[in-house]
């Protein structure tokens, strides 16, 4: 009979946290970083309007953020989101399904807030 604790466990099978959990932190460091330099930008005196909205964004070094903070905050959810499917639905049929369903609904946020970004 196999021990399913200590070092003699058999580990086997697919994420064992450590690359998510790494990624989960750094994205959430990216965000946070976006997000002073957002919250800077818009604290700067001046009227608020669209044109310091869209001065804010037409610096290419605010575009590449924002398209990095974009991209981690997709991978970020998604990590959050297929951690509670895996966690909480057992039918694996369903799971997948659900899974598939949230890459798609990630991939097209990301992709409209790009489009939105760079006017496309």
């Amino acid at each position: 009979m196999s021990k399913n604790y200590g070092p003699e466990r058999l580990v086997v099978g697919a994420h064992y946290g450590a690359r998510d959990w790494l990624v989960q932190r750094v994205s959430a460091a990216l965000i946070a970083l976006f997000t002073l330099v957002l919250l800077v930008q818009l604290l700067a005196p001046g009227p608020l309007g669209y044109d310091r909205w869209a001065g804010i964004f037409s610096a290419q070094w605010m575009k590449v953020l924002t398209f990095v903070v974009i991209v981690s905050l997709a991978w970020h959810a998604w990590i959050g989101i297929r951690d509670i499917w895996m966690d909480y639905v057992k039918p694996a049929a369903v799971r997948l399904t659900l899974q598939v369903l949230s890459i798609v609904w990630l991939v097209g946020c990301a992709g409209w807030a790009v489009q939105v970004l760079w006017r496309l």
